[in-house]
């Protein structure tokens, strides 16, 4: 047999000539194996977080800054839950503060610039702001 000359089964012998198909293969591989990672370099963006507008009267938020933007969310509905389904309208908090649970009154009575709070964040993040499919906007949003 001759060197660079490999026998197929039914067709005879083959040559190397078939090391551009499997260049190509690869090739595509590689690029279907690293698109998401080069276009996530690429596509990337302005990475830095938005800028919120944060009441100059109230000296803290219920909860610690990591907390409320990690689970606010969660304890939004757990608020929901036991607000309206088992009627507990008090809020203890990490630090012993006993607090109304209240979107309005208590959330907004320090965020109450939709648009410069909430929405920048929601918007940032790519997530969709349902607090006000139930409750009313505040003012001037």
């Amino acid at each position: 047999m001759v060197p660079g000359m490999i026998p197929v089964k039914g067709k005879g012998v083959r040559t190397m000539s078939d090391r551009k198909f499997i260049y190509i293969g690869i090739a595509v591989l590689l690029i279907v194996v690293l698109y998401p990672f080069l276009h996530g370099m690429v596509a990337s963006g302005d990475t830095t977080q938005p800028e919120l507008y944060l009441p100059s009267d109230a000296s803290e938020c219920i909860e610690e800054t990591e907390y409320m933007t990690a689970n606010h969310m969660v304890l939004l509905n757990e608020w929901r839950d036991t607000a309206v389904r088992e009627g507990i309208r008090e809020y203890t908090s990490q630090s012993g503060e006993i607090i109304k649970i209240s979107l309005t009154g208590t959330c907004i009575s320090c965020h109450g610039r939709k648009d410069e709070f909430c929405a920048r964040c929601h918007d940032y993040s790519n997530v969709t702001l349902s607090c006000w499919n139930c409750h009313v906007t505040p003012e001037g949003n």
